[in-house]
């Protein structure tokens, strides 16, 4: 089939245009520009198959669909054969058209893509290109659109930040500013800095931004343009921390030059000074114009300055400086000595750049060095010889006494209760106390003995030449020297004290044997009642010994669970029940066997023991108190109170965390507490007592009657038992004085509301009398003695067996 149709109007259109028939799908006429699309004339196309244009399976595939589903119309991309055997890619467009003849044809449409996928090509490698441009870039980048859309950002980015990885998947641009945001240290300030920039589209900004996690940045922005109009615009940020750092240590070190108290100096490559600080010219005492371009070898008086120089060069050379004494001339002031720290700096190649000398005022430290000497020997509170100085001239003394077959006396001396006057009056009045003291006890020596205080209130006596007599005769010259009324700041007050002797060579060969000795000596006479005197004798150190097993052993019966906590019934002398218990702490050692509370507790008293222990039996007497109440039979649990545990800090506190710990009411609990506590520092004693009371907590009086009592402090605190102490009750009932005490105790007692408690009752006869007196309770070994918490339970569970305890 033949169709005819005026080839001008076919080349005047710019597509390649072919009219295929539908049937044969033969070309029935095409254009110049198919004949340049496929290296052909047009005259070898016409009535070829179209197909002879495909250039891919594909395409072969496309023509063979139905004629309708190609005349419906089809537009797609796809690729020629050109004459040369290149592909050449083109935009098709296929359609039905009806012919003048009525017939039908396909109307192709070509138009050739090269130039566009050249550009394209182009633009693809010019986009890979900025790409890798920016992502070598070492700055963070981020480009965003007017409206702050976020159109590109590089790798770098997203590692200053620390940009999680799903952020940027999801293109959640709100999530990705609100995760910088968070990273800012002063985000609000951020925040608000970025408002401003965004106001003002042509603005270029540069600030500084702070980390969380202490990392620096720079942000720069800029505009954006495009036809000169701003369309967006661009962040770099730029990691300075070390910059900032260093920036930071430049300012740190100028301001450290400016401001040290050392006197500083930077001299050039050739030693000649540059620069000198505030410190060095005050040191000087010259201005800086006058040192400026000198040597700074000029500045020191040196015997040959060449040959130091050689010096400082050869320690520079081995350990990058110089340091030494050197004594530094000054403008209308003294020559002082300086201790010079001379430090080279080197450049890349090794040369001498700069020098850097530290030049420090050795004056105080010369005069403290001498002041130290001075006081090498001597107590500085007193003034008196100090151990080191004694030790020098006993050394002198054993040598001398070795040669001349002599001997010489050591008393060691300790003040009676000095800890007192420190805890009431202070540790100032204190150590004017001593002073007084020291000047006291130099009148009963001789120019030939010394006087040394080895700290404390404790002082040692050499005594030159003495023998027993002598050492005697000097002891009791200070007894009665220290009987004298002291008088300070208007106050008179007495000091006593307890001196111990040991003789040379009797007993000990050395300064520290014999100080060990007579400090025995000491201790037995503090231990027998205080302001005497007495030998050293060798059983002491037995006895001392002795002792200090006993404090050992005591110390670790605690753990190993040798001690424990019974409690001595406490009985109404009325109703003839048990209505309280006093704990008592007793220990069984393996070795020692029972030891008496007699001896442990004032041995614990004396080493600062009885705090724990005391802490310890209060645990446990409030646990049992409490489990008492919970079995119910509650009766009142009475617990000692050492002056020293009442004292701690924490005391009123660990008790109340106790309490609440085993869940006791207060008023099961009482304490009881020696006459010296209320006398003590008696206001804050005061404070501590209505502060127990306040909690509910009982107080009783131990002991009542047998220390200095002042009677006023029963109607001020809160107390609601008074103990009539056995030394009493002992006499009772034939020793008409202790009736009369007791009577009148318990007289006072009632007529201030006070409960009164016999101690030590063991008779029936005791009994009575202080039940016909009036006396409330009693506690002692007609009842029981103290008793393990089991059998006790049993005894308050059987009132029956307290009546015949107490009837024999």
């Amino acid at each position: 089939m033949t169709y005819s149709l005026p080839q001008s109007w076919l080349d005047a259109m710019l597509e390649a245009v072919c009219l295929v028939d539908e049937t044969s799908l033969h070309i029935l006429a095409a254009n110049h520009a198919v004949a340049e699309l496929v290296g052909k004339p047009v005259h070898e196309l016409v009535n070829t198959p179209v197909q002879g244009l495909a250039a891919t399976p594909q395409d072969f595939v496309f023509w063979s669909q139905p004629v309708q589903s190609l005349a419906e119309g089809i537009h797609s991309e796809t690729s020629v054969l050109h004459a040369s055997g290149a592909l050449v890619p083109v935009e098709r467009s296929v359609r039905g058209v009806t012919l003048p003849n009525g017939g039908g044809a396909l109307l192709l449409t070509m138009i050739d893509l090269t130039a566009q996928r050249s550009t394209e090509r182009e633009l693809e490698t010019l986009l890979s290109e900025l790409r890798a441009t920016l992502d070598s870039a070492a700055d963070g980048m981020l480009v965003c659109a007017m409206d702050g859309s976020i159109r590109a950002f590089n790798q770098r980015l997203v590692n200053i930040w620390r940009i999680p990885a799903e952020l940027l998947t999801r293109r959640d641009d709100p999530a990705v500013f609100a995760h910088m945001a968070k990273q800012v240290r002063e985000a609000e300030l951020y925040s608000e800095r970025l408002r401003e920039i965004a106001a003002d589209p042509m603005q270029e900004s540069s600030d500084i931004l702070e980390l969380t996690e202490g990392t620096v940045l720079e942000r720069r922005s800029v505009p954006q343009f495009s036809h000169g109009l701003p369309v967006g615009r661009v962040y770099s940020f730029r990691d300075v921390t070390r910059q900032a750092e260093t920036q930071a240590h430049l300012r740190l070190a100028a301001r450290v030059f400016e401001s040290s108290l050392d006197a500083i100096f930077i001299a050039d490559s050739q030693h000649r000074i540059l620069r000198m600080n505030p410190g060095c010219l005050k040191l000087i005492g010259s201005a800086t114009e006058l040192h400026v371009g000198q040597p700074a070898v000029s500045l020191f008086e040196l015997e040959s300055p060449a040959r130091w120089m050689t010096d400082v060069k050869a320690g520079w050379k081995t350990s990058g400086f110089w340091e030494g004494e050197l004594w530094l001339p000054r403008v209308g002031l003294p020559p002082c000595a300086v201790q010079l720290s001379w430090v080279v700096v080197y450049d890349d190649g090794g040369k001498v750049m700069q020098s850097i000398g530290f030049m420090r005022d050795l004056t105080a430290q010369h005069n403290a060095q001498k002041r130290i000497k001075e006081l090498a020997y001597t107590d500085v509170l007193t003034g008196l010889p100090n151990r080191l100085l004694l030790s020098q001239r006993v050394e002198t003394a054993i040598a001398d006494a070795q040669e001349q077959y002599g001997g010489f006396a050591v008393l060691f001396l300790d003040l009676d209760r000095f800890k007192i006057i420190n805890d009431s009056l202070g540790h100032p009045f204190g150590d004017r106390v001593l002073q007084l003291v020291a000047e006291r006890l130099q009148t009963c020596l001789r120019q030939t003995d010394m006087l040394c205080r080895l700290g404390g209130d404790e002082f040692v006596i050499y005594l030159h030449g003495g023998n027993a007599t002598v050492a005697e005769g000097v002891s009791r010259r200070i007894l009665d020297e220290m009987l004298r009324p002291f008088t300070l700041d208007d106050m008179g007050f007495s000091i006593q004290c307890s001196i111990g002797i040991a003789l040379y060579p009797h007993d000990g060969l050395s300064l520290d044997d014999l100080i060990k000795q007579a400090d025995t000596a000491m201790y037995r006479i503090k231990d027998r009642g205080r302001g005497s005197y007495g030998f050293y004798q060798p059983q002491m150190n037995a006895n001392l010994l002795s002792r200090m097993k006993l404090e050992h052993s005591m110390r670790q019966a605690l753990g190993l669970d040798r001690m424990a906590v019974h409690y001595q019934p406490q009985v109404n002398l009325e109703t003839g029940r048990i209505t309280g218990a006093e704990a008592l702490l007793r220990w069984r050692d393996p070795d020692l066997g029972a030891v008496s509370p007699a001896v442990f507790i004032p041995l614990a008293e004396e080493c600062g023991y009885i705090v724990a222990l005391g802490a310890w039996v209060m645990e446990q007497a409030i646990r049992q108190c409490a489990g008492w109440v919970e079995l119910g039979h509650p009766m009142v649990v009475s617990v000692n109170v050492s002056a020293l545990e009442f004292r701690q800090p924490d005391f009123i506190d660990r008790l109340t965390a106790l309490l609440a710990t085993y869940r006791l009411p207060a008023h099961w609990l009482e304490l009881e507490l020696t006459e010296s506590i209320l006398l003590q520092d008696a206001h804050e004693s005061e404070q501590r007592l209505r502060l127990l009371g306040d909690l509910g907590v009982r107080l009783a009086i131990d002991d009542f009657g047998t220390g200095y009592s002042n009677l006023g402090y029963l109607k001020k605190l809160p107390i609601q038992k008074l103990k009539v102490d056995q030394s009493f009750v002992r006499g009772l009932p034939e020793d008409e004085g202790d009736r009369a005490i007791v009577g009148a105790v318990i007289s006072m007692g009632h007529a201030l509301r006070i409960e009164v408690v016999a101690e030590g009752v063991e008779t029936l006869a005791q009994k009575e009398l202080l039940q016909q007196m009036g006396c409330d309770q009693f506690q002692g070994f007609l009842c029981a003695p103290g008793l393990t918490p089991e059998d006790l339970g049993e005894l308050v569970l059987n009132p029956e067996l307290v009546q015949q305890r107490i009837q024999g």
